[in-house]
């Protein structure tokens, strides 16, 4: 019998060289022919061969709806690389961590602590290293990303330290209902014992209940980091977008036996992640803020709340069910200026509530914005790229759309 390896990305490779380091069969599959032109024939898949496939191995991204998945998944045990990691023996402890929004930042700054206390650590998951390239097992803990995308086919997984961020609608779209979402995000407790420990939004302490999962329950709370939050001197981590992500590291250096003199001072070295209230420039009172990861208005909203005056670019590719609430946010909002192709479906929900102009592109909204700043003699202003969606419909993705932000704001910068 044979594994097929279904997707032959990144993760692909990095499961071929795992299974092949394991002396196990297997053929190759992935919709994009190109990908298979440099591949040996005889590892090359087709349907006939179905009956010689004891499990498929499959990549993040792949849709459950996808016709070969959904007809092969009848017949055949359907995995994940994370799965193939928590099969292997003599591995080290783990934390895994899901969620909406946070998912990298947190794992970062968890590598961080981890890292300035002595520990050896892997990172890797959806933030963006397979998990199988772990070149060595010599490790004190591997942190992995999981995505909704890999949870949803994975069915070992059973870390030490399950860590769920919050949950919002988002991929509706890709699982085909919210319970689905939500069920591939706890799919992270099922195989945890009395001795694994679970850090859980408060908001979804009673689904955690009712499941009867059998880890010790924790509830990070933000007025637990609030005690030392004052005392560490960090931009970047005092913004109200990090207090959630925040409450977690809080909780789990706690349960690391981790001082809180060097909890602080470790937190006082921690640099952000790019495209995550990425705050770049600062040019006559004006701040630049480069948050293009926040892909749904859940993720926009902490930034909305948490600044004063300002001047929003929002607009892209919408998420499914999603809805822009500024109720608690409107009062921080001059203007918002609408781009992508889209428009629309923003205008529909912010008209009459918030002042707005159309100005469909990043160049022509930094150029008016900058024209209309000069006008306001307000304090501290903000230029806030905090899409509120999806990039696809004028970038390759949320990295490109953040770095041409702050390209342009650089350069039209330059005469203000």
């Amino acid at each position: 019998m044979k594994t097929l390896i279904f997707g032959y990305g990144i993760t692909g490779k990095a499961v071929e060289n795992f299974l092949k380091n394991k002396s196990i069969e297997y053929l190759i599959y992935d919709d994009n022919e190109t990908v298979l032109l440099d591949i040996e024939k005889e590892l090359l898949f087709d349907e006939s061969q179905i009956n010689i496939i004891d499990e498929i191995v499959i990549s993040p991204g792949i849709n459950p709806g996808h016709k070969q998945i959904k007809n092969f998944g009848k017949k055949k045990k359907i995995i994940t690389d994370i799965d193939l990691f928590y099969l292997t023996s003599n591995r080290p402890k783990s934390i895994v961590v899901t969620g909406t929004n946070g998912k990298s930042t947190t794992c970062k700054l968890l590598e961080h602590i981890l890292k300035k206390s002595k520990y050896k650590i892997f990172l890797g998951g959806n933030i963006g290293t397979p998990i199988l390239n772990l070149k060595s097992q010599k490790k004190n803990f591997v942190i992995i990303e999981a995505s909704s995308f890999q949870l949803s086919h994975s069915k070992f997984i059973c870390p030490n330290y399950a860590i769920l961020l919050n949950l919002s609608n988002d991929h509706l779209d890709w699982h085909g209902s919210k319970k689905n979402y939500l069920n591939s995000k706890f799919k992270i407790f099922n195989l945890q014992n009395k001795n694994h420990f679970a850090l859980i939004n408060k908001n979804l302490r009673n689904i955690f209940r009712k499941k009867k999962f059998e880890s010790k329950l924790i509830l990070p709370r933000e007025k637990d980091y609030a005690k030392v939050k004052f005392k560490i001197k960090n931009d970047y981590l005092n913004s109200n977008t990090n207090s959630e992500n925040m409450s977690f590291i809080y909780t789990f250096s706690k349960l690391m036996g981790i001082k809180d003199e060097d909890f602080i001072k470790i937190m006082k070295s921690f640099r952000g992640l790019s495209h995550r209230f990425e705050i770049f420039l600062k040019r006559n009172g004006v701040t630049f803020i480069n948050d293009s990861k926040a892909t749904s208005f859940k993720a926009t909203e902490p930034a909305l709340t948490g600044l004063k005056n300002i001047y929003w670019i929002l607009g892209g590719l919408p998420k499914k069910g999603d809805r822009i609430r500024l109720t608690k946010c409107k009062k921080n909002i001059i203007k918002c200026y609408l781009i992508g192709k889209n428009i629309n479906f923003f205008k529909k929900q912010i008209k009459g509530r918030i002042d707005f102009s159309i100005t469909k592109n990043l160049k022509s909204s930094i150029i008016k914005i900058l024209k209309d700043v000069k006008l306001q003699k307000h304090n501290n202003k903000s230029i806030l790229l905090s899409p509120g969606s999806a990039s696809f419909d004028q970038f390759e993705n949320f990295e490109k759309r953040g770095n041409e932000f702050k390209r342009l704001s650089k350069k039209y910068a330059k005469k203000f």
